[in-house]
């Protein structure tokens, strides 16, 4: 079969389209023809090297999958043809690959592939951020960074699903915003000079920052009392620190969102989480994004579009 290999560290042009051995899936293993593979930032750090998952190389990266089951174990709720999300972890960036039947769920038939691939890391992120560590109540306003970014429009509809008054996102350009706004939003503002837009409508209870950089300063003095910034990565490169007074003065809060060490240790973590969103993707009050779309050929691309921030919705590869 075809898959794209990382072959040596030299970054996502240093990809290569190789003929492969077909996987064979293994106990409790699900193996799933690949009709779309979701891009993630771990994949380009994944191909210099600087991700903590380093496998022997050469290796197929490639995360999360939606496709079609071509055999399940017996007992496992699955057969050939069903139509699933799964989370490989590595070896989606090809025609087949297997997955755990633990971390194989059933896309609602609402649902295209290229939505369904779309749903484990950045809607699971959004839902563990929003829902389980942020303590998301009914009513409360929610500031989303990096808003028409794959992370940034998973959260807006996640808000908003699990009951979110006023979402306002944060995007540097009015293109983006508008992005927001399809995917949910009640307002955008422009990422140069956010805080003084956001606190002239009124601070928030919530910020969610995949962002980082020098817009963490000003999240934290969008936020209301008992407020909560999530600290969900740092795609602007820098890594801020915060002068714990502020918190203290101003009775804030930073939490921090590791979502894949903290679910990858609890197995069924993922289950449940898709068990809460199941009914939202099927009514479609969740409805993922889908950004820029590449051939497996053009996988190199597909990263390079993500590294450089050219990205919204999410980016994905179709075998």
């Amino acid at each position: 079969m075809k898959a794209i290999q990382i072959t040596s560290l030299d970054g996502p042009e240093a990809l290569e389209l190789l003929d492969v051995p077909e996987p064979v899936a293994g106990e409790g293993q699900v193996l799933i023809r690949v009709r779309a593979a979701g891009v993630a930032f771990p994949e380009v750090l994944q191909s210099r090297g600087l991700y903590q998952m380093k496998p022997e190389l050469p290796f197929t990266p490639g995360a999360e999958i939606a496709g079609e089951v071509v055999t399940a174990p017996e007992g496992s709720g699955f057969a050939p043809g069903d139509r699933v999300a799964a989370l490989c972890l590595l070896g989606g960036f090809a025609e087949l690959a297997v997955a755990p039947v633990g971390e194989t769920f059933a896309l609602p038939d609402a649902v295209s592939y290229e939505q369904g691939a779309s749903i484990i890391f950045n809607y699971g992120t959004a839902y563990f951020a929003l829902v389980e560590r942020g303590g998301l109540q009914p009513g409360e306003s929610v500031l989303v960074q990096g808003a028409a970014g794959g992370i940034g429009t998973a959260a807006i509809q996640v808000a908003k699903a699990f009951g979110a008054g006023r979402v306002v996102a944060v995007a540097s350009t009015p293109e983006k915003g508008a992005v927001a706004l399809e995917a949910g939003a009640d307002e955008f503002v422009l990422a140069d000079g956010f805080k003084d837009a956001v606190v002239a409508g009124g601070k928030v209870d919530i910020v969610v920052d995949p962002v980082g950089g020098d817009r963490f300063t000003d999240s934290l003095r969008c936020l209301a009392d008992d407020g909560r910034l999530l600290v969900i990565g740092f795609t602007a490169g820098d890594i801020p620190t915060v002068k714990v007074n502020r918190l203290l003065l101003n009775n804030v809060s930073v939490v921090g969102v590791g979502w894949g060490a903290y679910v990858l240790q609890r197995p069924g973590h993922i289950a449940g989480e898709w068990a809460a969103m199941e009914p939202h993707l099927a009514s479609g009050a969740l409805s993922p994004v889908v950004g820029p779309t590449f051939p497996l050929a053009e996988a190199s691309a597909a990263l390079l579009t993500l590294d450089e921030r050219r990205a919204t919705g999410k980016v994905l590869l179709t075998p």
